[in-house]
């Protein structure tokens, strides 16, 4: 290559380039770069792909939330700053062609409009009762007695002696923890079967179901005692089931009884005796020593017959569901009422959202039976589940008939969760949205860089906050696990459990609740929790014990369900602060005021004579005058004429002065009392 001598020959020589002539040496490597610069490709840049929607006619905020893949929070924002309306915008609420193009655009989307998707909705696959019997199928039945009163009025005993069994003497305090059925020849050969139902406060729910698959009931009211609380809840129970009523008065061997007081205290509820021009049974009875329990047997027959009382035994089985527990051998059992249709063993039945292959089927006396015809009372083993109880019974063709069944019911439930949930979840968005409307309002007239301090400053204050959230408690809670024998009993005391109102001073906290024996993962679960774990009428295995004890979880096991509510209450009330309580022990009135020297200084001391009890000068004092407090401390010197005494009683004057320069009046009262610490008691009334 050639090369210039001439360092400004190379102006001339451009047109030379091409043909390698005159290119000056310095020059050449720059060049080279240039031209490499200019043949290298510059990147192409892909174009984003935007988002395509699909969307449809009349779509609602929801349905246009769920295609956009965002949340209905983003649509409403994107709304409000597409100047539309929302405030009368709900989550199911259709929007017009412009506010759904308006949204879509917004949010860096593009839209096709489509036919509206349709959801497969899921077949219903229930299982219902049958229709109305066929009359010739109908055969006469015995009747189902419900034996209800108030707490400790006799019920049980009543039973007892009809059964000649010892029911009252297996029950914790004599009182029916959970409801029994029974079924009771009686000497006639007539056959009656009876549901005991608990007359204490906390069984509400129990006597409610106990009227619910009745045909008679017998309401039992003491002699001596007359209409109570769970006595008037047991005749409006019977009214709302519409179940005739035959009153037994009982304890009438006691010297106090007075039955015609009774029957006249029953008017006002509406429960009219036959003597008086009504329809009522009545009959005066001891349980105790059972007399006159024959009239009552044939009072109950009398009014079945009346009734005509008839069930179809053919067909598949329907029935109810009285109480339900989980046994150590036969697993989950039930104890139910047939009412139509025979169940024998191998049956296929569900209940709520538990089903069953009958396995076993026993009576009262734990003896297995072959068949159940209705008004039988049944234990029925070989559910896969509890049910609960109230419950009805359904008998269905096979084992996948039974789950379809239990899956619709189940899907059905979780619809229904959902849109209670999605109610409370619009209710919640509607006050963010609200809250960030005003938040946005605040900006009205800022700069972007106002804007930009003003959101720097919160989140800073937000930051400084946060520790503070790690604070203790402001009130102390008390967790607690609860295991119940039956699900009615656990219904029972969660029911009560809902009458807690004592937020304010102690919060309770239910962890878990479960039928059933005390299990080691229920002391786990209370470890994990610092919780109580109180048992009714359920064991707790040695094992368990030692292992509770060495996770320091204590374990409280009761047979009486309000002794378990009183140990809870102690529980709650050992929570709470102690109180300072002040005890008055005397009071003295001034009669007079003198100026004493002591050294340099003058002390003002006040002459008083004691009103009321003693001063004892170790106690504190106040200074009250005109029902209004000046002072409050202890006293300096307390003197008899001029003796230092340490008490002063009634009726005596003394000198004294106080440890502060408070100016005192002839007339102020000076009180001498004492400050105790007493333990605080939670306000709850569980209602016994």
């Amino acid at each position: 290559m050639e090369t210039c001598t001439d360092p400004f020959s190379f102006l001339g020589c451009r047109s030379a380039l091409s043909s390698n002539k005159c290119i000056p040496e310095d020059n050449n490597t720059a060049m080279q770069e240039k031209v490499q610069k200019k043949e290298k490709l510059k990147p192409i840049k892909v174009k984003e792909q935007k988002k395509v929607v699909e969307v449809w006619h009349g779509m609602t905020i929801r349905e246009l939330a769920k295609a956009m893949d965002r949340d209905i929070d983003d649509v409403y924002e994107s709304l409000m700053y597409s100047d539309f309306e929302v405030d009368d915008l709900k989550p199911s609420s259709s929007l017009t062609a412009e506010m759904i193009k308006a949204t879509i655009k917004k949010s860096g989307m593009k839209y096709v409009y489509m036919e509206k998707k349709v959801e497969k909705v899921m077949e219903n696959k229930n299982a219902v009762k049958r229709g109305p019997a066929d009359p010739s199928l109908l055969v006469p039945r015995h009747p189902v007695v419900t034996i209800m009163g108030h707490v400790d009025h006799g019920k049980t005993t009543l039973l007892d002696q009809l059964r000649k069994s010892q029911i009252a003497a297996m029950e914790a305090g004599g009182i029916t923890q959970h409801i029994g059925a029974f079924s009771v020849c009686l000497a006639s050969g007539d056959k009656i079967t009876f549901l005991d139902t608990p007359g204490h406060a906390a069984f509400s729910a129990m006597r409610e179901r106990g009227a619910n698959v009745t045909d008679i009931v017998i309401l039992v009211v003491a002699a001596e005692d007359g209409v109570m609380k769970q006595t008037i809840e047991s005749i409006q129970h019977a009214k709302n089931a519409r179940v005739p009523v035959i009153l037994a008065i009982n304890k009438c061997d006691k010297p106090e009884a007075n039955p015609e007081r009774v029957k006249m205290e029953l008017l006002s509820h509406n429960i009219v005796c036959e003597e008086f021009g009504g329809d009522v049974q009545a009959v005066n009875i001891s349980a105790l020593k059972g007399e006159n329990l024959q009239a009552l047997s044939e009072a109950v027959i009398t009014l079945s017959e009346l009734l005509e009382l008839k069930a179809d035994p053919t067909g598949l089985v329907e029935g109810t569901v009285i109480e339900c527990r989980t046994d150590k051998g036969k697993g989950p059992v039930t104890t139910a009422i047939v009412q139509r249709g025979t169940l024998k063993k191998g049956a296929v039945l569900v209940a709520g959202k538990a089903w069953a292959k009958v396995r076993l089927m026993l009576d009262e006396n734990n003896k297995m039976l072959n068949e159940v015809l209705p008004s039988m009372p049944v234990e029925i083993v070989g559910w896969k589940e509890l049910p609960s109880a109230g419950d009805e019974i359904l008998e269905v063709e096979s084992e996948q008939r039974a789950k379809e069944v239990i899956q619709w019911r189940t899907f059905v439930e979780e619809q229904e969760k959902m849109k209670k949930d999605m109610e409370v979840i619009e209710v919640k968005q509607k006050e963010h949205r609200e809250a960030h409307r005003k938040h946005l309002d605040t900006f009205i007239g800022m700069t972007w860089k106002e804007k930009s301090g003003v959101l720097y400053r919160a989140r800073k204050s937000l930051m400084n906050k946060r520790p503070g959230e790690k604070t203790t408690r402001d009130k102390p809670i008390v967790p607690i696990i609860i295991k119940g024998d039956v699900d009615g009993s656990v219904e029972a005391i969660l029911g009560v459990l809902d009458t807690y109102e004592a937020d304010h001073e102690c919060g309770l906290e239910l962890v878990h609740f479960g039928i059933g024996d005390i299990s080691e993962s229920d002391v786990d679960l209370a470890e994990t929790f610092n919780a109580s774990i109180y048992g009714f009428n359920v064991n707790v295995s040695k094992s368990i014990q030692q292992t509770a004890a060495k996770s320091d979880v204590p374990i409280k096991l009761h047979k009486v369900i309000y002794h378990l509510f009183d140990e809870l209450k102690e529980e709650l009330s050992s929570t709470l602060p102690e109180l300072t309580e002040e005890s008055v022990k005397g009071e003295a009135s001034v009669l007079a005021l003198f100026d004493v020297s002591v050294g340099k200084k003058t002390v003002q001391v006040a002459g008083c004579r004691v009103q009321k009890g003693f001063l004892d000068k170790k106690m504190k004092f106040k200074l009250i005058r005109n029902n209004t407090t000046l002072w409050e401390g202890s006293l300096t010197s307390l003197k008899h004429h001029k003796n230092d005494v340490p008490t002063v009683k009634t009726g005596v004057e003394c000198g004294l002065s106080l440890d502060q320069d408070v100016e005192i009046k002839v007339g102020d009262e000076i009180i001498c009392f004492e400050e105790k610490t007493v333990p605080q008691k939670i306000s709850w009334d569980p209602g016994f």
